[in-house]
């Protein structure tokens, strides 16, 4: 047992830490939910890890997003992600891939491949597809709902799609599932009613897309949420 992951196995016992050793996990968005995602899966002892997303990294993730330091800004998230991974868990097995996954970029990946999936994506659409090719394939997937214009960490809840409550997001999607057959899906979800950003009025009037506020502590709980379900899934621990 490697003394990194020492502490991990007083809790998960050394076989649960040696089956994250061989679990490979793909990771949809590497924002401010999923660059804590990919953290905490590292510091676990994930054997190998699918890094998806095609941004790179700007001042204004600084505020939120484990990847951005001024020593990333401008970097593809995927590297700065890959490079961090590196420092931490030298064994893990990363990938990158710089594409926004969407339904004509979908079929570029094999998801029986992988052990667990993460959906840290913003887009409906993204979601969606993950969700129906993960229900086709059989693939355990986590899904992580809206985070943006919140500031209460302790507010989020572990659900399926069909038990949660007051975030817009989930209802879209919970219709939109409904739609595809799919009644069952895995999720993060915040039971807070969402704030209304200040200074979007220009954008408002102009009829463009408000960007949500963000603090520096929701995206990241979530995040470190989404990773703890997938890590005790994997080692068949139960809450």
């Amino acid at each position: 047992m490697e003394q990194a992951f020492s502490r991990t196995a007083m809790l998960l016992g050394e076989e649960g830490v040696a089956r994250l050793g061989k679990a490979r996990v793909a990771v949809f968005g590497l924002g401010g939910v999923g660059g804590y995602v990919v953290e905490a899966l590292a510091r676990a002892g994930i054997g190998g890890l699918d890094l998806i997303d095609k941004d790179t990294i700007s001042p204004s993730n600084l505020n939120r997003q484990i990847l951005a330091t001024h020593s990333t800004l401008g970097m593809l998230k995927t590297e700065a992600a890959r490079l961090r991974v590196a420092d931490i868990n030298p064994a893990c097995q990363v990938k990158t891939y710089p594409v926004f996954y969407l339904p004509d970029t979908a079929r570029q990946f094999d998801l029986k491949q992988y052990d667990y999936l993460v959906d840290a994506m913003d887009t409906v659409t993204a979601k969606l597809t993950l969700a129906q090719q993960a229900a086709e394939d059989g693939i355990p997937l986590i899904s992580c709902m809206g985070t943006g214009n919140k500031l209460d960490a302790a507010a989020f809840q572990v659900a399926d799609i069909s038990k949660t409550s007051c975030c817009p997001l989930a209802r879209v999607m919970r219709k939109e599932l409904g739609k595809r057959g799919i009644r069952h899906l895995k999720v993060v979800y915040s039971q807070e009613e969402a704030m209304k950003p200040t200074g979007q009025e220009e954008a408002a009037s102009e009829g463009k897309r408000q960007i949500p506020g963000s603090a520096p502590f929701v995206p990241g709980a979530a995040g470190l949420i989404l990773a703890g379900e997938v890590i005790k899934d994997l080692v068949g621990e139960k809450m």
